[in-house]
């Protein structure tokens, strides 16, 4: 088959805006990003700036006890005592990586419940569960959050449910 000027130039215009699209699609979101249910909590894992981040979309608490409510009472330093847990970013220093990384080393999370910053490595398993990772002085403990998706409901309220 050969292909004139104008369809040879109309096959590689083509060629690349398809090839280009999927390559926008893939930079957009990277494996890792999304909502992830914790222990405790509902977090919106994404790229700020260079870095990933992990901010507290929602806290589970009692009924009848405003999530908004609950500050970071136990947190180490004094002047970020007052403020509200929701809305806070849990890590720091996990550089953005492509895409499709899976593994985050050498960061570090900040875990509400004691106050305090450890060094962190991020693992996307196999189950699709995000294995995330806290050490002190070469002890490391862990905890796995569960992929969610979130929807928008008719009254505009969110309601989620888990992925896998």
């Amino acid at each position: 088959m050969r292909l004139s000027n104008t369809s040879a130039f109309k096959f590689f215009f083509i060629t690349f805006l398809v090839l280009n699209s999927f390559n926008s699609i893939a930079e957009e979101t990277s494996l890792i990003e999304g909502y992830w249910l914790t222990s405790a909590s509902i977090v919106e894992v994404k790229k700020c700036n260079n870095e990933l981040c992990a901010t507290i979309e929602h806290i589970f608490v009692d009924e009848g006890t405003d999530p908004k409510s609950i500050l970071d009472d136990n947190n180490k330093k004094k002047s970020l005592r007052n403020r509200p847990l929701i809305g806070i970013n849990l890590l720091e220093g996990f550089e953005y990586l492509q895409a499709s990384e899976t593994h985050y080393k050498e960061g570090k999370i900040y875990d509400p419940g004691r106050g305090r910053v450890f060094k962190s490595n991020l693992k996307l398993l196999k189950s699709g569960n995000l294995k995330v990772e806290g050490c002190f002085m070469r002890v490391c403990g862990h905890e796995e959050w569960q992929p969610l998706k979130i929807m928008i409901n008719e009254d505009g309220t969110r309601s989620a449910e888990l992925k896998n």
